[in-house]
């Protein structure tokens, strides 16, 4: 049975690998110090036997005993809300664990694959966005925190892999959802979706023409996959080209909610934020034989439906 280390395996894409693991019949340690994380989201897979939950901080020293196949590094807050609350931390995650996570690897002989970030091109010049690209982040700035964090896991990742000869993975993950994000994570589809749910205002910042383009969890996690089983060690994108602009998203969103009485309302655009957000995904196809196939209205109602039922 191979066994997995999952950091931040409480998260939202973390415990979907989890559940990806142990049904691939891994035996899954999730790892998690659970300041964003929740361990609701893993409750259903405790009691498995090849599951085991470790509540800990991966900025310390890292010690598992007996051997690793794999080690997925997803440990770090993840919303602009999280990390300009949690600013040092973010940073400390994104360099301290991630040395402490490539060290482990590196003694137990293991794949190591990083969860990095389309936020490494910053607000891009090139759109879309291909892995050749070395963005444009403003290094001092309220997102800089995890943008240059994020960077800096890339370098020193590909420092092991060329140092040490370690056997890596780099993923750049662009904008996903799904069910188990948080209500109140700050990302546009939680609190686009929770403030129709709650029939609150629907805040668009700037006036809604910036772009994302939405992944839904289950293709996210398939690609993920299928990469950490792949023999590649650069980065590599993965997330759905179809992009969508903040104001549609919104209004497609209102209208999967007829009962609502919200309106949509227009704040100042936050510091920094990209313009534009679009994966090419021309090396995942090729090379994984990987594209998104959940379609955005399909995801979108799953998600709502998770959101309406926490919601109560």
């Amino acid at each position: 049975m191979p066994r997995t280390l999952i950091t931040g395996g409480a998260g939202f894409l973390g415990s979907h690998l989890c559940d990806r693991f142990v049904a691939e019949g891994h035996d899954v340690i999730c790892m998690d110090n659970l300041v964003t994380g929740n361990a609701n989201n893993v409750a259903h897979l405790i009691g498995k036997p090849n599951f085991t939950f470790v509540h800990y901080n991966v900025t310390n020293f890292i010690h598992v005993v007996g051997e690793l196949d794999n080690v997925l590094h997803f440990a770090s807050p993840a919303s602009p809300i999280d990390y300009l609350k949690l600013p040092i931390q973010t940073m400390k995650v994104g360099s301290l664990g991630t040395h402490k996570a490539l060290g482990l690897s590196l003694a137990k002989k293991s794949r190591f694959l990083l969860a990095s970030t389309s936020e490494t091109y910053g607000d891009p010049a090139i759109h879309p966005q291909p892995e050749s690209y070395w963005g444009n982040v403003n290094p001092i700035g309220i997102r800089g925190v995890y943008d240059e964090a994020k960077r800096f896991a890339e370098a020193l990742t590909m420092a092991y892999h060329r140092y040490h000869g370690l056997d890596t993975r780099i993923v750049r993950i662009f904008n996903t959802y799904g069910e188990r994000m948080r209500i109140e994570d700050g990302r546009a589809i939680p609190a686009f979706a929770t403030q129709t749910l709650r029939n609150e205002p629907i805040t668009v910042f700037g006036e809604g023409k910036q772009t994302r383009s939405v992944c839904y969890v289950s293709d996210l996690i398939e690609g993920i996959y299928r990469l950490l089983m792949s023999d590649y060690n650069e980065p590599v994108n993965i997330g759905n080209p179809d992009e969508v602009t903040m104001l549609e998203l919104a209004k497609e969103i209102k209208a999967m909610v007829p009962e609502s009485k919200s309106e949509i309302i227009f704040k100042p655009l936050p510091q920094d934020d990209p313009q534009v957000r679009q994966p090419d995904i021309t090396l995942a196809k090729s090379l994984l034989g990987w594209e998104p196939k959940v379609d955005r209205k399909v995801g979108l109602e799953r998600t709502i439906k998770y959101f309406r039922e926490a919601l109560g």
